[in-house]
């Protein structure tokens, strides 16, 4: 493969290698372990300096984690011969407070086994002063290491959830972007969907005590009703010639009409706790249920377009309509089932986000047909019809959403982000007219 055409295909996935490894290094910092992994440091720390049957001290703060800290140190202490006087979770007076019932007792302490906060308490900087019968003990708290806020693995995770929606919006949008169309309509779409199954899950299957079947059933009807709205906008471009961006400039207002209408302007939020399973639950290797749908939606969609006779239609019609025509290509079907794709893809996403948020309201969605054209764009589908990848618009996904984090982790302000996005946009589009020889003259 040429090096050009390689840039071409994959030269996205190298900006978001690079954009990865830039906010890696902008967000370097001190970390220290936590929880049980920060226990096992500290217990083999403890056993290594002190001879078996030191006299411990276990002490833990109050931040997440501490407290599976203090009781895995405690059991692995107790079970390597150790004697631990006191276990203490909480704030500084009750650390202070053990120590004094210690020291009443006429007690010593070997080692004080701590997490990095609790060591830095003042009640053991001054321990020697304020309790000199309790020797002079060795405060062992875990090493400190350098790390980039940004790969941390609920950071990424973080991205990668907070993406799925947006993502799975764009495998649509990315059809109809192929056959040379667009749809504005996904954004009123999404909140149509998070209403429609909100509300029939308040109205009709039961409200907070919904059974599984009952919940399935009004996402199923949510998503079906999107792909109608999307056959309707592909009904209107094919059989009446309308041009794409009116006909789904309309649509966006009436699906936004309709879910105001519906929810009567308010949020829906009478469903079950189960529902957030599939926008908050992990089940498959620890990654979100909604990050896993995501991935098998695009997974089936390359396949769709780089295996089936159908992706190669859908390559036909945007490269050139009427020629595709004149080859046999059932051109109006091929737009419609784009368009009804698009609706439906939609509709999933609005179920996902109201999984996520566990309510429907027709404020969702909002500005979110332009992050999703901006995934599509910037993962090297041409705005012209005929040429794109999945795997670019997962790419494209991705980097927007990286770009947000990134800014997000180094402090920039939200009005500066939208600058900065609005040039990566502008940017990705210029580069895919230079490359089809339609630059600047």
């Amino acid at each position: 493969m040429k090096p050009a055409r390689w840039l071409a295909d994959y030269g996205m996935i190298l900006v978001l290698g690079v954009l990865c490894a830039f906010f890696s290094a902008v967000t370097t910092s001190e970390q220290s372990p936590t929880g049980e992994a920060a226990a096992g440091q500290v217990v083999g720390a403890v056993l290594k300096a002190m001879p078996q049957g030191a006299r411990v001290f276990v002490v833990a703060s109050d931040q997440p984690g501490d407290a599976a800290f203090a009781a895995r140190v405690e059991r692995d202490l107790k079970a390597a011969g150790a004697q631990v006087l006191a276990s203490v979770t909480g704030e500084p007076r009750g650390a202070r407070e053990a120590l004094q019932k210690i020291q009443a007792a006429g007690g010593s302490i070997d080692v004080v086994a701590a997490t990095r906060v609790a060591g830095g308490w003042r009640v053991f900087t001054d321990l020697g002063s304020d309790f000199p019968s309790l020797g002079s003990p060795r405060v062992i708290t875990p090493a400190s290491y350098r790390w980039p806020n940004f790969l941390k693995s609920e950071n990424l995770l973080n991205i990668a959830n907070q993406i799925a929606v947006i993502a799975i919006v764009a495998i649509g949008m990315t059809l109809v972007i192929i056959t040379g169309g667009i749809d504005l309509s996904v954004g009123s779409l999404i909140a149509l969907s998070a209403v429609l199954a909100a509300g029939f899950i308040r109205d009709r299957a039961g409200g907070v005590s919904a059974s599984t079947g009952g919940m399935m059933l009004g996402c199923l009807l949510a998503i079906l009703v999107c792909g109608a709205v999307g056959g309707f906008s592909g009904l209107m471009i094919t059989r009446f010639a309308i041009p794409p961006f009116i006909v789904t400039l309309a649509m966006m207002l009436v699906g936004s009409g309709l879910a105001y209408l519906l929810a009567q302007g308010q949020s829906i939020y009478q469903i079950p706790d189960a529902f957030v399973w599939l926008g908050r639950g992990a089940d498959l290797f620890g990654l979100p249920n909604a990050v896993v749908l995501m991935l098998g939606l695009y997974a089936v969609a390359h396949v769709l377009m780089s295996r089936m006779k159908l992706g190669r239609y859908l390559y036909a019609v945007g490269g050139n309509a009427e020629a595709a025509r004149l080859s046999g290509v059932p051109v109006r079907r091929v737009l419609l089932f784009a368009y009804v794709s698009s609706g439906l893809l939609a509709g999933v996403g609005g179920v996902v986000m109201a999984s996520q948020l566990k309510s429907g309201s027709p404020t969702y969605g909002a500005m979110y047909e332009l992050y999703v054209i901006a995934a599509v764009v910037v993962g090297g589908t041409s705005l012209s019809g005929g040429e794109g990848r999945m795997l670019g618009t997962l790419t494209g996904a991705f980097t927007i959403a990286v770009i947000q984090n990134g800014m997000n982790l180094t402090n920039v302000e939200s009005y500066t982000q939208k600058v900065v996005l609005g040039l990566v946009i502008l940017g990705a589009v210029l580069l895919d007219k230079l490359r089809q020889g339609r630059g600047v003259r």
